[in-house]
């Protein structure tokens, strides 16, 4: 009886936590040009690792040539012969002096969570970091993968961001078996030529949100979204009639 009631809670509880929270968003605005790369260390994080030396390996990222979401080359060689499959991801914080355990959880913008877990086919559901979820656990040595992922980001600022963070090795019980953090190694020149610098902030997609598409982005002028307000319209009316009544006085 006590097992099928603790079962029935802990349904309930992860029913009610996919209900939470959102899909994460595409990406649609990444900047051309600007590639971010994690290089593995010599030696792992975790002690009792079964190899010599460490996992080989690097991540790198770039955006996609139509701005949405980035391209991932992942290169990974010289696993421990068991604990796999093993699987990767995208954390938050970087690895402060080669601690795995400083680099905290996955990138998680929609705050889903680890569980329920990852359905492949619908990786926006996923969180954003669980990139061995969406794409493919470790499972040959070595290992590569290619793939474009839409939700995120190169863009500083956006909460899809990771390329001041890390990524995270695991065994496939989850520890932490090695880590590297992510560096810019190649960002577009400055426009010094004379001509009009490409306004910030105004790439626009030429697809709908939510699709990912291939056709040629255009930039335009960023929109305001913050609407004028009845306040802020009378304000924007009676400063200038005030003004003008004080300049009155004066005469």
């Amino acid at each position: 009886m006590y097992s099928k009631t603790l079962f029935a809670i802990v349904s309930a509880a992860l029913v009610g936590n996919a209900a939470a929270y959102e899909d994460a968003k595409i990406i649609n605005n990444n900047p051309h040009g600007v590639t971010y790369s994690g290089t593995l260390p010599d030696k792992p994080f975790f002690k009792g690792a079964d190899l010599a030396g460490n996992v080989v390996g690097s991540i790198s990222a770039t955006a996609a040539e139509n701005g949405v979401g980035t391209k991932f080359t992942v290169k990974f060689s010289n696993f421990p012969k068991s604990g796999g499959p093993f699987i990767y991801h995208l954390h938050v914080k970087p690895a402060v002096g080669g601690n795995c355990t400083a680099t905290l959880g996955h990138l998680d913008p929609t705050k889903r969570g680890d569980l329920p877990a990852c359905e492949s086919d619908k990786p926006a559901s996923c969180q954003v970091g669980d990139l061995s979820g969406k794409y493919g656990k470790i499972t040959t040595d070595p290992f590569t993968a290619e793939f474009t992922d839409p939700f995120t980001s190169l863009e500083p600022g956006s909460n899809a961001f990771f390329g001041n963070a890390s990524f995270v090795v695991h065994y496939a019980n989850t520890t932490r078996l090695t880590c590297a953090d992510f560096h810019l190694v190649n960002a577009p020149e400055p426009d010094c030529g004379g001509g009009h610098a490409q306004p910030s902030g105004g790439y626009v997609s030429p697809v709908p949100s939510g699709t990912a598409g291939t056709g040629t982005p255009t930039y335009g002028n960023p929109v305001p979204t913050v609407p004028l307000t009845a306040g802020a319209s009378k304000m924007a009316i009676a400063a200038p009639l005030f003004a003008l009544g004080a300049a009155a006085m004066m005469l």
